[in-house]
């Protein structure tokens, strides 16, 4: 793999640190701050909101800006943000730190998949989203294990401090490389035989638009587990808070596995066909939570759901690059990245709202109901060929 493509990589593992911590901390944060599980849900709900009212403005930045100078921004906000984090003493001022924080992640990802999608080989994209998605596996696993380590000893708060310096480092590193200082791709002479469309319209065909609403159906499921899967280990399997958070720190560990496989899978059985398997695999898996009532069970039926949640990023980032215009791949990103924030932001509330008047492990069903309908509409989604963006073939 070329070096722009290790160094979008490697920041990708950078951005992921923090990406679980904060939904790993929820049963300590009820305790520490006395919240009700309704309350508790916002520390992930607000900062998805804030998530989301960026990625617009995300996808005209990177259109305008080299990669490298969107990756460095991207690290400096992560970087300096965590300090906040590590200062609060109330509740909201954890949710203020903890959204500064969150707004480098559609930064990175919509300027690094962007630039992803233009410097890989077609037949080589979902292969290399692959790695790309391993890396943040990676990222995520660190970020949890030292959580793990630090309640045992300083408390949780020192974790955010700790992966401020390297954070920062490689910024400035990304900074001065040579490798990603490229200019966005250019758009006169695809605009002189495209008048009269906008760039929405260009964007928003019916293959796009199938997606939106499989990654948007497929999202109210899989978040509502996740926010509220340690809470399930704590509170209804009476785990300790760093044996939970040791659990489910092993799930990006097992992401990483599934990150490549699920590339390997986009690159042998088509995109389409990946996508459908690996979410149908991660739906069945959590049918065995509710039933595990020894540890080993336990981990072992939250490790496959990890590792099939993880799949299936690689070939739905593929699609993305495969059904839309490569002269509007920061913009398609933008709005993917949109749909999947809007539908995270309020997906922890309506869980929290479901199990309030339920149990805690009712959250499972309720998820495999939107897991198995994101697949059924994917099934009405036709791959075009030849590209819109110049991609020979892609197999459905």
């Amino acid at each position: 793999m070329e070096k722009p493509l290790w160094i979008i990589c490697i920041t990708h593992m950078f951005i992921e640190v923090y990406l679980l911590m904060q939904v790993a901390l929820i049963p300590v944060i009820i305790r520490e701050f006395q919240l009700s599980l309704l309350e508790a849900s916002l520390i992930a709900t607000i900062p998805s909101i804030l998530t989301l009212l960026m990625n617009i403005p995300s996808g005209f930045l990177t259109d305008k800006f080299s990669t490298n100078q969107l990756l460095f921004t991207s690290m400096l906000i992560e970087g300096l943000s965590t300090f906040l984090v590590s200062q609060t003493s109330t509740f909201w001022m954890l949710i203020v730190g903890v959204s500064l924080l969150k707004i480098s992640s559609p930064i990175y990802h919509i300027s690094g998949l962007s630039q992803l999608s233009r410097l890989a080989k077609p037949e080589r994209i979902s292969r290399y989203v692959g790695f790309h998605n391993a890396l943040g596996s990676l990222g995520s696993a660190a970020g949890l294990i030292t959580l793990a380590v630090f309640l045992t000893t300083f408390g949780w708060r020192i974790t955010y401090l700790f992966w401020a310096v390297p954070i920062l480092i490689w910024g400035f590193i990304i900074l001065k490389s040579p490798y990603l200082k490229t200019k966005p791709a250019k758009r006169e002479s695809y605009e002189k035989k495209n008048r009269r469309f906008t760039r929405l319209s260009l964007i928003f065909s019916a293959e796009f638009i199938i997606l939106l609403l499989v990654i948007g159906v497929r999202e109210i499921g899989a978040t509502g587990s996740s926010t509220f899967m340690t809470t399930f280990f704590t509170d209804t399997r009476g785990l300790p808070d760093a044996t939970a958070s040791l659990i489910f720190s092993l799930g990006p560990f097992v992401g990483i596995a599934g990150s490549l496989i699920g590339g390997y899978l986009g690159e042998k059985l088509g995109a389409k066909k990946a996508l459908s398997l690996s979410i149908l695999c991660g739906a069945f898996s959590l049918i065995l939570l509710p039933v595990a009532f020894e540890l080993y069970l336990i981990i072992l039926a939250y490790l496959l759901y990890s590792f099939f949640s993880s799949a299936i990023w690689s070939p739905m980032n593929t699609i993305v690059a495969h059904v839309t215009p490569e002269t509007e791949r920061g913009m398609s990103y933008s709005v993917y990245f949109l749909t999947e924030g809007l539908l995270a932001s309020v997906a922890p509330t309506l869980a929290a709202g479901f199990i309030q008047v339920t149990q805690i492990w009712f959250i499972f069903p309720y998820s495999i109901v939107f897991m198995v309908a994101s697949v059924i509409i994917l099934q009405f989604l036709k791959l075009p060929q030849p590209q819109r963006n110049n991609f020979k073939q892609l197999k459905e």
